[in-house]
């Protein structure tokens, strides 16, 4: 009888941890594109066989939308456009150069997860972090617009370029130095954008 228990207890799995789990579906999401990992590697980062995988997230493509949306609620890059009173071109400048500082921050994780798997070549992953990113293009929108309702789109459009350059030179090991200096260039043109005409 406590043979029998002692061999239960030792069978028993260890308590599946979904937030150290998702970090690293994460970190091979980031690394390696939708594309390039297979549900086999998903579940092996993860310390769970793919049954336990499909069970816990019902596929590898709602595992990604889940972590799409756990990034971007991560990410404090937006945080600037809230705060009271701030200058629009004051705080797109601040957002870009925030955004070549943390995609260039970690060689291991560069650029922007959910920028380079909006370049994804399987569609749907692709569609997936587009409409991601462009959620954060509206913000940008929505919030230029409260001052300067004429020139929102297009300044919304600009800063999301601008970043998705960012993210594709941080990827390609540019210094952080060198991407700040391009959010700099990038700042005055958007100063010049939202500046009253004659000035």
């Amino acid at each position: 009888m406590a043979d029998t228990e002692k061999i239960r207890k030792r069978g028993r799995p260890r308590a599946f941890d979904r937030d150290r789990a998702l970090d690293q579906a994460q970190a091979l999401f980031h690394v390696h594109g939708y594309e390039g990992v297979g549900v086999a590697a998903l579940a092996s980062a993860m310390g769970i066989n793919p049954p336990s995988f499909y069970a816990a997230f019902g596929s590898k493509a709602q595992l990604f939308d889940e972590i799409l949306a756990r990034y971007a609620q991560a990410s404090p890059l937006l945080d600037v456009l809230d705060l009271p009173g701030i200058d629009p071109a004051a705080a797109l400048a601040s957002l870009l150069r925030n955004a070549a500082s943390a995609y260039s921050a970690d060689p291991a994780l560069a650029g922007c997860l959910v920028l380079e798997n909006g370049r994804s070549t399987d569609a749907d992953a692709a569609c997936r972090a587009r409409g991601c990113r462009d959620v954060s293009v509206a913000t940008i929108r929505d919030f230029v617009a409260r001052s300067h309702p004429e020139q929102a789109q297009v300044v919304a459009d600009y800063v999301a370029a601008v970043m998705s350059g960012l993210s594709s030179d941080a990827r390609a090991g540019h210094a952080t130095d060198r991407l700040v200096a391009i959010a700099d260039m990038a700042a005055l043109a958007i100063r010049a954008m939202l500046e009253p005409e004659g000035r």
